[in-house]
């Protein structure tokens, strides 16, 4: 049995800064995760992605970020259960709670917070009668290490900012770049969509659309695609790669089942007060959760995560009093023993 103060349901950005609140707290942490690593979405799906919107960050990639926030939760010990998904909940007669993965690991603790983002994503494949034969032998759905594609043929499918992105970054990779889409009009953002047309009008992406693909081609491995476009004959283009981006479909999996109250496929929580759900002692912070004007940004879970553990404080020291103190002053103790501190001023006479 793994026992500790605050259980975490996911250790993605929100998951991970949480042990660095709790730290403060003095309280320790362990985390559950369905994915190998720590860092959710950031370093599954888009490790080498910017992000803008992180505060004092003009710009961090998606798998630095995960790097700094297990880098500043560090110096509070955390564990970790990887590999594993939060199958069970059971409630204790103490008020504990034990959490079981579905590869039978126990966890107890007085608090759980789920910070399991929108849960566990499956691609949108496209409807191709032999696509799962080809799966990881040239058909992949989402890039994790663009150097796999230097000087390599990339077809990309889809109409979104990740296929807008993807064909931006690869074309100074790869041999080629290709992007369909079934409609001449991209969603993406903008800026994105002018950049494919640039890079289109240089000749350093291959645009085809209106078009959809409508076979994969290939001996143990993809060697080319079909490619139809409206009102034409199929064709077909020699490639090493098919890369279809139609998003992802999120699913929250087994907490759906622990008789949380569940709307829009989030858990709903009590966002005027603590973020705590219609269950007293589990939390839900980050993409998973649901409140009025709920933002699902990485920034807006580290606030809730903040609030979230000071009153998973009161809930394991109850009637203990705890005093907000600023970093700046108190300074940072580590569970492993090291200190952070701002420099103590000089004392010094002036005659």
């Amino acid at each position: 049995m793994i026992k500790t103060d605050i259980l975490i349901i996911g250790a993605g950005p929100t998951g991970l800064f949480t042990v660095f609140e709790a730290g403060l707290l003095k309280l320790k942490c362990h985390l559950i995760d369905a994915l190998p690593q720590p860092g959710g979405q950031c370093s599954e799906l888009y490790p080498k992605k910017p992000i803008y919107d992180i505060p004092g960050f003009p710009e961090i990639l998606a798998g630095d970020l995960t790097k700094n926030l297990l880098e500043q939760a560090k110096q509070f010990e955390p564990g970790f259960t990887l590999g594993e998904r939060a199958d069970t909940v059971e409630k204790q007669e103490d008020g504990t709670f034990i959490v079981t993965t579905n590869k039978g690991t126990k966890h107890q603790a007085p608090v759980v917070a789920i910070a399991s983002g929108l849960g566990s994503f499956e691609p949108r494949k496209p409807q191709l009668e032999n696509l799962s034969k080809f799966e990881d032998k040239g058909v992949e759905y989402m890039i994790k290490e663009p150097e796999v594609y230097r000087d390599k043929k990339v077809i990309i499918a889809g109409g979104g900012d990740s296929a807008l992105d993807w064909s931006i970054f690869l074309a100074d990779i790869a041999e080629s770049v290709t992007l369909i889409h079934r409609r001449n009009e991209f969603r993406g953002h903008l800026d994105s969509v002018e950049k494919v047309q640039e890079l289109k009008d240089a000749g350093k992406i291959n645009l085809i659309t209106p078009a959809e693909v409508t076979d994969i081609l290939g001996d143990g491995k993809v060697e080319a695609i079909e490619i139809t476009k409206k009102d034409e004959e199929p064709f077909t283009l020699e490639t090493d790669h098919f890369i279809p981006l139609f998003g992802l479909s999120p699913k929250l999996g087994p907490i759906a089942n622990w008789g949380l109250e569940i709307e829009k496929n989030a858990v709903k929580v009590n966002n005027a007060l603590d973020y705590q759900t219609n269950i007293p002692g589990i939390f839900a912070i980050g993409d998973g959760n649901f409140y009025p004007g709920k933002l699902k940004l990485i920034l807006c879970g580290f606030h809730e995560a903040t609030i979230m553990c000071q009153a998973a404080y009161k809930i394991i020291h109850p009637g203990k009093k705890n005093v907000l103190k600023y970093t700046t002053v108190s300074g940072v103790d580590g569970f492993d023993g090291t200190r952070k501190e701002a420099p103590k001023a000089v004392v010094q006479a002036i005659n």
